[in-house]
């Protein structure tokens, strides 16, 4: 069974939703499974240095400051529900993603996952700029990855054709939301379903095919 999850990495739902599928994948034992991070942007137009979170958010979401706090508070909530931390006091930041998607695309495959779950937790625990490439190559460094040969990678743009084939695909696919979970190309699952959901999806998909 393969599994493609097109994800933003400053998207919080996509994180939760990846935690749940990883625990529903952990009880599945019908058949092996490969899971496979499509890269996806929620705003390509933020500039390569980035924007301040707060006033992105208060502006997409047409929310005053109140209003967004609750909306975090739920977001907040929801990870925790799933054994997730985020801490929004700490994110000043909204980066432009797609080096971290050229560094996720670069990556060996048996380190995709961690690097995908290292990275989320430097932006929603630690508030780190993920947009910066030092701040990206400092996180695969920590996962025993090759510093200087990820950074060569990435300037010689590298594993860049990938992630804008993705790009290309979810729109011409008519993803307008993340996360997206693609299965066997044939299945589509959108949100941060619960782990339940995605125990009884892959269970009825193992069983039909």
């Amino acid at each position: 069974m393969i599994i493609e999850i097109f994800q933003d990495v400053v998207c919080p739902w996509c994180r939760i939703g990846k935690k749940n599928l990883t625990d529903a994948l952990a009880e599945f034992t019908a058949e092996p499974v490969e899971v496979h991070y499509r890269a996806y942007q929620l705003d390509p137009s933020t500039p390569e240095e980035g924007s301040p979170f707060r006033d992105v958010m208060v502006k997409k979401m047409r929310a005053d400051e109140d209003r967004l706090n609750g909306m975090l508070q739920q977001v907040t909530d929801a990870g925790k529900a799933s054994g997730l931390h985020f801490d929004f006091s700490k994110v000043e930041k909204m980066p432009n993603t797609l080096k971290a998607h050229q560094l996720i695309a670069i990556a060996p495959m048996e380190n995709k996952k961690e690097l995908v779950d290292a990275i989320f937790q430097a932006y929603f625990e630690d508030g780190k700029d993920i947009g910066q490439v030092e701040v990206l190559l400092d996180l695969a460094e920590q996962l025993g990855l090759n510093r200087s040969q990820l950074a060569a990678s990435l300037l010689a743009k590298e594993g860049l054709e990938a992630v804008e084939s993705d790009l290309a695909f979810a729109s011409q696919a008519g993803v307008t939301g993340v996360p997206f979970f693609v299965i066997n190309g044939k299945y589509a699952l959108t949100g941060a379903q619960p782990s339940a959901t995605f125990s009884q999806v892959l269970q009825q998909i193992s069983e039909e095919s």
